[in-house]
């Protein structure tokens, strides 16, 4: 790599732009530059990943908290190896993506994802989120509707609201909230040490398979995170309601969600939102944790795959 390619790739970075391909250098015409970034409105840098044929049929994928866009990997690749358009992005303050220090809200994160999709020019999607991923999914139809929007799928989503409120009393204990936060100060690498061991992925339960490879990988995608970012996006999970955005849904709907999520309990969630969403399908994994991406990841490969050839 030449000297002007690298400086055009460091500039091209540093803009964000489309995640296309640069118009090539009129003095060196076979030079052209890929980012793997979007800018937001904000100007911070968004990664992104985009495989699979670029004329297939799109889905794309939003993440849970602490984790990034890998974190979908064997969705990704299983769909894109089907000939599918896989996209998915850091959210802000996560992953390889910039760490603003303000925006870490839910308004802000469903913003970012519609300047992903703009800027990559999708249409007719398949929205797939996970756990907090699925609160941004929401919160992007409630504020940008569905002209982009096929479907949409939500895995141990939050919604329609996770934590407990004088409106919502059978939510997530607002203790669980003040411990969250605490352990986020005092040691947020233990905290996800300690989540990733334990109710995650349901290696807390008697009998369950560890695998330390799967903690290990929440824990790095968790520290690769801002600190920041992960601490108040904790509030944006938590508090957040999404009865409004969820009764904008007018397309196919399909809610997943884990019998056994300790992390985010179907009955006041996963449960709810198929009620809320008119003509939502819930499918149930009965011994399921939150982390069906990893654990059950045959099976919601295959239940994804099935709900988007429909």
């Amino acid at each position: 790599m030449n000297a002007f390619t690298r400086l055009a790739l460091a500039a091209t970075i540093a803009i964000g732009g489309a995640a296309a391909h640069s118009q090539a250098s009129a003095a060196n015409p076979a030079a052209a530059v890929v980012t793997p970034y979007v800018a937001a409105a904000d100007g911070t840098p968004l990664y992104v990943k985009d495989w699979g044929p670029k004329n297939g049929t799109v889905v794309v994928f939003s993440h849970g908290w602490p984790l990034n866009a890998d974190s979908w990997e064997s969705q990704m690749q299983f769909l894109a190896e089907k000939g599918y358009r896989v996209i998915a992005h850091d959210r802000r303050g996560h992953g390889r993506s910039g760490q603003p220090w303000a925006g870490n809200n839910m308004d802000q994160y469903a913003d970012d994802l519609d300047a992903v999709l703009r800027a990559l020019d999708v249409k007719r999607a398949t929205l797939v989120g996970f756990s907090t991923g699925g609160g941004e999914v929401a919160r992007y139809i409630g504020r940008h509707g569905t002209a982009r929007v096929a479907k949409a799928v939500l895995v141990g989503a939050i919604t329609p609201i996770m934590g407990q409120s004088p409106t919502h009393p059978e939510g997530v204990p607002t203790a669980v909230f003040d411990s969250l936060r605490k352990a986020s100060l005092d040691n947020r690498a233990q905290l996800y040490k300690d989540i990733a061991g334990g109710p995650f992925f349901g290696f807390n339960r008697p009998g369950a398979k560890v695998s330390a490879g799967q903690a290990d990988s929440f824990y790095a995608q968790g520290m690769q995170a801002g600190s920041k970012a992960t601490y108040d996006s904790i509030d944006a999970f938590f508090h957040s309601d999404f009865r409004a955005d969820l009764k904008k849904f007018d397309i196919p709907t399909l809610v997943i969600h884990g019998a056994d999520d300790q992390i985010v309990p179907i009955a006041t969630t996963g449960r709810a939102t198929a009620k809320l969403v008119k003509g939502a399908r819930l499918i149930e994994y009965a011994d399921g944790p939150h982390g069906i991406t990893d654990t059950h990841k045959d099976r919601l490969n295959q239940d994804l795959l099935d709900f988007v050839r429909q």
